[in-house]
């Protein structure tokens, strides 16, 4: 077994809390131009892929370009819910302080833009942990599930990716990790997704600090 040298995390469902808000949001909208869904089919479907690759399928289920409003004004709900509901992962500031403590680096990799992840790492008190060690997929030509932004982090960090450990909570982000040849911690408290993760190859936990026991 290598070494971890490097622990890379995903933002939106590791560290702050916030694909319940999205995904309830995104449900609304779609439903008020009547695309029947629920924020759990949502969850199924879009977590841990780039906002962009979403949208795409949005449009493709509504049958052509969304109304000019739809974007901003969904884009407007989340922030408006993001600072209202936003918290971090429970047990992840544990975890990161515990990091510190033994000199182990830390990095975020995340579909979101930098944009987003400056708004829920700075709501949640988290960006300071990160802070000049954040990649978006913005950074990369694909995001997750393809590997690109896992070796960009690494190769940014100096890091070779068999001695990094990716923690993550989707589907789309266990696969990528696989793909770049990092070792996977999957974050879930859902037995469903649980499983799923697991037959994409990561080891599951449910509770945050048991992530130590995988360095």
């Amino acid at each position: 077994m290598f070494a971890t040298q490097l622990v890379i995390f995903d933002c939106d469902g590791v560290l702050v809390d916030s694909e319940t808000i999205v995904c309830r949001i995104l449900a609304e909208e779609m439903n008020k131009l009547g695309m029947q869904t629920t924020a759990e089919e949502l969850d199924e479907q879009f977590s841990g892929r780039p906002a962009k690759d979403c949208l795409v399928e949005i449009e493709t289920r509504y049958g052509g370009p969304l109304p000019d409003n739809y974007f901003s004004n969904t884009e407007r709900r989340i922030r408006e819910a993001f600072h209202e509901e936003l918290e971090p992962v429970a047990g992840i500031e544990d975890l990161l302080d515990h990091l510190l403590q033994v000199n182990l680096r830390s990095c975020v990799a995340s579909s979101g833009s930098h944009d987003k992840m400056r708004l829920t790492l700075n709501r949640t008190g988290l960006y300071d942990y990160f802070d000049g060690r954040i990649f978006s997929v913005d950074d990369v030509g694909r995001g997750k599930p393809w590997p690109d932004l896992f070796l960009h982090a690494a190769q940014s960090m100096n890091v070779e990716p068999q001695h990094c450990l990716v923690v993550e909570d989707s589907i789309a982000g266990v696969r990528a990790a696989v793909a770049a040849g990092m070792p996977v911690v999957g974050y879930s408290h859902h037995p469903r997704r649980a499983g799923q993760l697991e037959e994409q190859g990561a080891v599951v936990v449910r509770d945050m600090m048991a992530v130590l026991d995988h360095l």
